[in-house]
């Protein structure tokens, strides 16, 4: 985004004016831009604000909210660059890890006991918001073993807020080792069963190759995939099919009976409204369009 150049077209004169990019007045207000839309621009439900980590701590957390696959989330603002600003969520981090039923009481009472009981601890994550980060900030962010988001903004004249994904760390999550060939013979389930897997694998390997900064979340009932938010979500194997949801809008998708499904409105696990339905290894292929359009959308 520091190169990042934004014009408004005039229609009437033909012309072409650049926006010029600032930074906000205060850190308060670009905290009060990300609370106010937090589920829109982080995908993340907002719980609370300028929360207190008690006497003993002595701190307070800007942000606190709930992704979208139920991990705790941190979220620190700096109107500008500072280093700080990592070293001080690392530090509320730790101090959540030790907090876990206080933290699960707050959602109990914002979001209700479905959200509670779902939260998930493998996973917390901290969100930088900033003016700009160093190589130096990068670098660090990849020697911890945390999930860590730096995020860039830029105000551009009154109306219009950009966020940039500077670097995106998971926390040091291991690919799923594949299934070990069985030396005996298979019956025709096993064989299927086994298609299944390796097709899995081959999507694993698609939606993690898309760009830098893909994040992998394990959940019981499917496994996201995420940059900053959700753009896929993969559920586990069925016997004779594979379900990916992705956060493409089914209107904008040519649907196919039997391949897309439009699922908007509808329960299912993972999130994203547009459902694609994978059998065969060509399948993948033919939905690489679509899982590059819903990475490019979020």
């Amino acid at each position: 985004m520091s190169g990042l150049k934004l014009f408004r077209t005039d229609t009437t004169n033909s012309g072409m004016t650049e926006v010029m990019p600032r930074l906000a007045e205060i850190e308060a207000d670009v905290q009060g831009l990300v609370e106010a839309y937090m589920e829109t621009l982080l995908g993340v439900r907002f719980l609370a604000s300028e929360y207190s980590t008690g006497p003993v701590h002595g701190g307070r957390i800007d942000s606190l909210g709930l992704d979208e696959n139920g991990s705790p989330v941190i979220v620190e603002y700096k109107r500008g660059s500072d280093a700080g600003v990592i070293n001080q969520g690392l530090f509320y981090l730790s101090w959540l890890m030790d907090h876990r039923a206080e933290f699960e009481h707050l959602v109990r009472g914002r979001l209700g006991t479905t959200a509670a009981s779902q939260v998930l601890w493998s996973g917390p994550r901290l969100i930088c918001i900033a003016g700009d980060f160093t190589r130096y900030d990068v670098h660090a962010v990849r020697e911890h073993r945390r999930s860590i988001d730096l995020v860039r903004y830029r105000l551009f004249g009154r109306d219009l807020f950009a966020l940039e994904t500077v670097a995106s760390v998971s926390g040091g999550m291991e690919a799923p080792r594949r299934a070990r060939r069985r030396p005996v013979a298979r019956s025709a389930a096993d064989v299927q069963s086994a298609a299944m897997v390796e097709l899995a694998s081959a999507v694993d390997e698609v939606l993690l190759g898309l760009g830098d900064g893909v994040n992998r979340v394990e959940r019981k009932t499917y496994r996201a995939y995420q940059r900053l938010r959700n753009f896929a979500c993969v559920c586990p194997p069925q016997r004779s099919k594979l379900l990916v949801y992705l956060k493409v809008d089914p209107k904008d998708a040519d649907l196919v009976p039997g391949f897309t499904r439009d699922v908007s409105g509808l329960g299912h696990h993972g999130t994203g409204d547009l459902e694609v339905q994978l059998r065969m290894p060509r399948d993948v292929e033919r939905a690489q369009d679509l899982f590059r359009a819903s990475y490019a959308a979020v």
